[in-house]
């Protein structure tokens, strides 16, 4: 559907359902089809979801949002669901995500909104993740392979040679083991700074959620506080991992806990990587370039815990100045 037809469809669709004169204006980003808009009129403002249904479909996140709100989580309400044309009408969340408000934060209040953030996400753990799809071996080595396609070959034009494939295989066969070795819980599975707002009933508002699964338990746990879009510092992530491990799964021992931690971590910034080269080279959405390094030094700092990565230490020693904003990619 030419974009032109679209636009005017949201405007059709949002004056069958809205009262009065009102105004649709762009409300964020997403990296999916999705696209938000914000919709005010007098003494009311609304969100509007435009998922258009030949790319996009609408179901699970209505199914999500329904289980979250059940637990008592603030995901956005939905006041009317067309899943046939793709459009949602939403609770407004507000405009101020956990990524802008903890540029500015003391921190007291950093410590604040990660609190909050952790407690949603041990009730967010707590649900019955019963009908969720499974986060299973295939999946798990399907994402993965996003990096050596689309960053190595596509974006730096550096396929691994045959002694790396061999290595890659390995570490990919070690990184499924231990997620899958994992307790299994509901997974959000973009539980990170840019999918939280700051409420001031409930906090954090839960976003993007609609891709939930049941998997492991540390996934987005390392989602939240290894988080590609702000780091922090070692020490106090370790804070917040272990406080979580005692109080969630008191009868994992931390060292165990720790190398999930770190192994799930691994697997998720290497796909993430990976997405974001995709999101570059065939949506022509480059924003996300500059998050790599950020991403890829985390996985540096696993590698440098385990000795069997150290040839993927070698291989970033490579890659990462390529990676740097103003860098030539291939």
């Amino acid at each position: 559907m030419q974009q032109s037809s679209r636009s005017q469809q949201r405007r059709d669709w949002v004056s069958r359902n809205w009262d009065g004169e009102f105004q649709l204006a762009p409300a964020s980003a997403d990296a999916s089809f999705r696209s938000y808009w914000r919709i005010t009129g007098e003494n009311r403002q609304l969100i509007l979801m435009d998922a258009p249904p030949d790319r996009e479909d609408c179901r699970p996140f209505v199914s999500v949002a329904r289980r979250l709100r059940d637990a008592g989580l603030h995901a956005p309400e939905i006041l009317v669901a067309d899943l046939d044309q793709g459009f949602l009408l939403l609770e407004d969340l507000g405009s101020r995500l956990y990524s802008d408000a903890l540029v500015e934060a003391s921190r007291d209040k950093v410590e604040t909104l990660y609190q909050d953030a952790l407690s949603a996400l041990a009730h967010i753990q707590r649900i019955d993740p019963r009908g969720l799809p499974p986060y299973d071996n295939a999946l798990l080595d399907q994402e993965m392979e996003l990096f050596p396609q689309w960053l190595l070959q596509r974006h730096l034009r550096r396929p691994l040679s045959s002694g790396e494939q061999i290595e890659w295989n390995l570490l990919k066969r070690e990184l499924i083991a231990s997620a899958l070795d994992q307790p299994r819980v509901f997974v959000h599975r973009d539980y990170h700074c840019r999918n939280l707002m700051v409420v001031s009933r409930h906090n954090p508002g839960i976003m993007d959620f609609q891709d939930a699964m049941h998997g492991p338990v540390t996934y987005d746990l390392v989602s939240l506080l290894r988080d590609c879009y702000v780091t922090w510092p070692q020490d106090r992530v370790s804070v917040w991992c272990e406080q979580f491990r005692r109080q969630q799964q008191p009868d994992i021992s931390a060292e165990q806990w720790q190398r999930w931690f770190d192994l799930m971590g691994f697997q998720r910034h290497l796909k993430a990587a990976g997405i974001f080269c995709r999101l570059n080279h065939r949506d022509g959405k480059d924003g996300y370039l500059k998050d790599i390094p950020r991403t890829l030094n985390y996985t540096r700092q696993v590698c440098r815990l385990y000795p069997q990565f150290s040839w993927f230490d070698e291989l970033l020693d490579e890659v990462l100045p390529r990676l740097e904003p103003g860098s030539a990619p291939g």
